[in-house]
């Protein structure tokens, strides 16, 4: 309660400023956490996309060398079995630098040839350091030659072999489960552990392989990689791989900041709705203040008159006649009716809100309690200069209402109409019945001062009154449309308004119609 009326007695200046100061911290804050995710997903995206981009790099090397590991190899069998079928001595006296009874494949004979001009005939070694320095630089002139001959030799094997192998189809070159395991070994190597789907593909676009679970999802995001990079580009070929659960692995680096974001959330929720509680607080706060201000003006009315009379009674000088005692009597009665009727409505709806109402209900034909109540407010409405019509339209007619409580929804409305008349001005009612197959209908016509279009959202609020300049011109607790719109719900009943500024109002309630068997 401290609270509420530390708010109530703020401005609304203040507490727009305070709200506006704190919503845009809250906003802030989201924003910041918000960008922050949205670095840490682009960064982890980068990371993402270098270590596959490094894995297919990587891929690409391993094929090309186990290719040229495989080549090499058969190349060396093949050669030994050859060796092994001819004859030893003779391969010795072919080659007199082979050493005597060694194998050698055709690899190891071509890089064993060397040049006759730099092979020394004799080697003579002499005693002396000039000499020995000479034959050292000989030697290693001599050695220096042979490996330059030999790294050529050994090349253009290696690229021979290589050129063997690019003439066949990329579909034979690859082994695909080879291929498979290197991807998840080099991708498991670069910290990716999530599934994957690839395929393989020519270079012109012709698909030779796929993994047998392809799955589709994730397409938007696929990494290639060019297998046989070295080769001619009509030899080359391209793997394609895609991740299904890349967003999910991305997004689980940010997972420990979704309960930031969601409490954040939930604070600018509360604040929202504590700042919509604070305007609604001060906006009752306001209208308490209206309602007691009218209510003290309202009821000084009744209690300056009883005490008028009172006093008329007690004076001693005056005298008092029969008529003069009628007066005071009637007097009296009347302002003690009018103030017990506004202390009623006061608990009335001190009632409603507790869910106590108990209603009497029974069957009353609506078209008799509509010109019974319109019949007492003739007099009303004429001394104004205006006039009162009815229009019985409703054939069936009968309802199942509380007596006292719809014939007061009708006083409430008509007084209304009286009230909120222009001023200086008579005042015009129609009020007319009529039926559709499952409704009767009730409807109060004025044209008074009417309601504006803002306004007619809010005159079935309790304590609400539409403003006219001064506001204690008409008199009331703003209790009126509240009760009426309460009676008429609780008998399953709908009311509407139809207004214009400045022309008049128009109530329509519809009940349902209870029929005879």
């Amino acid at each position: 309660m401290d609270l509420f009326f530390i708010f109530a007695s703020m401005k609304k200046k203040t507490i727009w400023t305070v709200a506006t100061i704190m919503g845009l911290s809250f906003l802030a804050l989201l924003f910041l956490q918000l960008k922050y995710i949205s670095e840490m997903v682009s960064m982890k995206k980068e990371q993402f996309d270098e270590s596959v981009t490094r894995s297919l790099n990587q891929v690409s090397r391993n094929l090309e060398l186990n290719e040229t590991l495989r080549f090499l190899e058969k190349d060396v069998s093949a050669a030994a079995r050859r060796r092994l079928a001819s004859d030893t001595a003779v391969t010795s006296a072919l080659d007199p630098y082979l050493p005597h009874g060694k194998v050698y494949d055709s690899f190891e004979s071509r890089t064993s040839e060397v040049s006759p001009s730099t092979m020394p005939k004799i080697l003579v070694v002499r005693n002396d350091r000039s000499t020995l320095s000479q034959t050292n630089k000989s030697m290693q002139e001599i050695v220096r030659n042979r490996y330059v001959y030999q790294k050529a030799l050994l090349d253009r094997v290696v690229m021979n072999i290589l050129y063997s192998a690019s003439e066949k189809p990329l579909e034979e070159r690859v082994n695909f489960r080879i291929l498979d395991q290197e991807l998840k070994t080099e991708l498991q190597n670069n910290g990716i552990g999530i599934p994957y789907h690839f395929t393989v593909s020519t270079q012109e676009g012709r698909e030779v392989y796929r993994c047998p679970d392809y799955d589709e999802e994730g397409e938007e995001y696929t990494y290639e990689q060019v297998l046989y990079r070295n080769d001619p580009s009509n030899k080359t070929g391209k793997v394609k791989i895609h991740f299904p659960q890349m967003n999910k692995y991305i997004f689980s680096s940010i997972r420990f900041m979704i309960p930031a974001i969601v409490f954040t959330v939930i604070l600018l929720i509360t604040f929202v709705f504590t700042i919509v509680v604070i305007f609604r607080q001060k906006r009752y706060s306001e209208i308490k203040n209206d309602f007691i201000n009218n209510m003290t003006h309202e009821l000084k009315t009744p209690i300056a008159s009883i005490s008028l009379a009172a006093q008329m009674l007690n004076d001693q000088s005056l005298t008092k006649s029969p008529a003069l005692m009628n007066h005071i009597g009637s007097a009296i009665q009347e302002e003690s009716k009018r103030l017990r009727f506004l202390v009623e409505k006061v608990l009335q709806m001190s009632m409603f809100d507790k869910q106590d109402t108990i209603f009497k209900k029974k069957k009353l034909d609506l078209n008799e309690m509509m010109e019974s109540v319109a019949g007492t407010f003739t007099l009303r409405v004429e001394h104004t200069g205006g006039k009162i019509q009815t229009e019985v339209g409703a054939v069936d007619s009968i309802i199942y209402v509380d007596e006292m409580h719809f014939t007061n929804v009708i006083f409430n409305l008509l007084d209304n109409a009286i009230k909120y008349r222009k001023p200086d001005k008579p005042v015009n009612l129609l009020l007319r019945t009529w039926n559709d197959d499952e409704h009767v209908f009730l409807s109060i016509q004025d044209d008074g001062m009417g309601i504006k279009k803002e306004n007619l959202k809010k005159i079935f609020e309790k304590f609400y009154r539409v403003h006219t300049g001064n506001v204690h011109d008409v008199k009331g607790f703003g209790l009126g449309l509240a009760y009426v719109k309460n009676i008429v719900s609780l008998h399953k009943g709908e009311i509407r308004v139809e207004s214009e500024y400045g022309k008049g109002t128009k109530f329509t309630i519809s009940l349902p119609i209870i029929k005879d068997e």
